[in-house]
């Protein structure tokens, strides 16, 4: 069910073709990758909505609403690693899986994935830079350096991820759903909403 090639690949993929027809939402027909696509695409709207708030000029007012739409997408991308995990334990289920006494893996598949979205966006836009032809030698070194190590990054964490899998399959490791329980998104765990309400009930 799960190979790391197949997810770099499809996030290699969908990276260039967003780039090239921004809005675009070609998901997988296949159930399990269109999952993992989802989760990348949150991921891949996160840096650009991110590169926004670095934009020089920008209002307080521009700046406030790229913050809420930061939190609103970050909120997701959380919520679909945890929809991968929960999708990989449900396969696993039937077939008495994970092994309840093999030792626990510290981070789950869905935190591992969505770490290799993240080196997808950051190889995509590093090679990006490698092709400028409008600024220095130096810069373009500096960048093909960057690529090698990035790339050299990704295929180590996707033999992690491989491996896992593997263990998980064989029962000689197990894996367990880590909910991320963010409090800034929900009105009645963040201080700042919560009693910003009551002393707007008060007046």
């Amino acid at each position: 069910m799960l190979s790391a090639d197949a997810i770099a690949s499809l996030h290699d993929q969908l990276t260039r073709s967003w780039h090239v027809s921004e809005g675009s939402a070609d998901f997988p027909s296949e159930n399990w990758l269109a999952l993992v696509a989802r989760q990348h695409r949150a991921n891949f709207e996160l840096w650009h909505i991110e590169d926004e708030a670095r934009t020089p000029g920008a209002t307080d007012g521009q700046l406030a609403d790229v913050k809420r739409r930061v939190d609103r997408t970050n909120q997701l991308r959380n919520d679909l690693a945890e929809e991968i995990d929960r999708t990989l334990l449900d396969w696993l289920a039937p077939r008495k899986l994970p092994e309840e006494k093999a030792p626990l893996h510290s981070e789950s598949p869905g935190l591992i994935i969505d770490r290799l979205s993240i080196l997808a966006l950051k190889i995509y836009h590093t090679r990006e830079e490698t092709g400028r032809s409008d600024t220095s030698p130096a810069h373009v070194e500096r960048n093909r350096i960057r690529l090698g190590i990035l790339e050299e990054q990704r295929a180590d964490l996707a033999g992690c991820l491989d491996a896992l899998w593997r263990e998980t399959i064989e029962g000689t490791r197990r894996f367990k759903l880590y909910r991320q329980l963010k409090m800034y998104n929900d009105p009645t765990l963040n201080p700042a909403i919560y009693r910003n309400a009551i002393r707007g009930s008060d007046s």
